[in-house]
């Protein structure tokens, strides 16, 4: 599957470790939540970065203790109707503070990929290499936003409010 970060499709550095598996010696690795929690701390040891994959059903909160020694945070979107992974990114950015990569994984659909990013997501696994190319345009594509978020643009209101408070604290 392409990887696109940072609006660029890029080789995932990341070694996926299957429940059970030995990890290997250094290097990235991405494991299981359920692998994560049976000894976060044994995991965290671990000579190279190391990421989770959180399923929306889990609670990010579990993550919280845990979340300045993880290097990647993987959200799942079992299938495209299911927004949960929206609530967790935003709940991990904005409230939690998370800085590392927060990937979208899973069906990750071009038409949702800029509302992705509107909720944190700096990394999404694709099906295909058409949407990883499509995902790259789409960042560029779009500066002006309706929806506040907590990813650092103004909404298109707060733009017009400030536009009309400079206008007038000029007259």
């Amino acid at each position: 599957m392409p990887l696109v970060k940072n609006g660029h499709i890029e080789k995932d550095i990341f070694f996926h470790v299957a429940d059970g598996a030995e990890l290997p010696g250094n290097g990235p690795v991405l494991v299981s939540a359920a692998r994560f929690l049976e000894d976060p701390d044994a995991l965290l040891r671990h000579s190279g970065k190391v990421g989770v994959i959180w399923p929306n059903n889990r609670d990010v909160d579990d993550l919280v203790p845990y979340l300045d020694r993880l290097a990647l945070v993987a959200l799942v979107f079992p299938i495209f109707r299911d927004g949960r992974a929206y609530s967790q990114a935003r709940l991990l950015r904005e409230r939690h503070g998370y800085e590392g990569e927060l990937r979208a994984t899973g069906q990750v659909l071009r038409d949702q990929f800029v509302f992705m990013l509107r909720a944190g997501f700096d990394a999404f696994d694709v099906k295909k290499q058409a949407d990883a190319e499509a995902f790259g345009e789409a960042k560029r594509r779009y500066s002006v936003f309706y929806q506040p978020t907590g990813d650092g643009h103004l909404s298109a209101l707060h733009r017009r409010s400030q536009s009309r408070h400079s206008q007038s604290a000029r007259h």
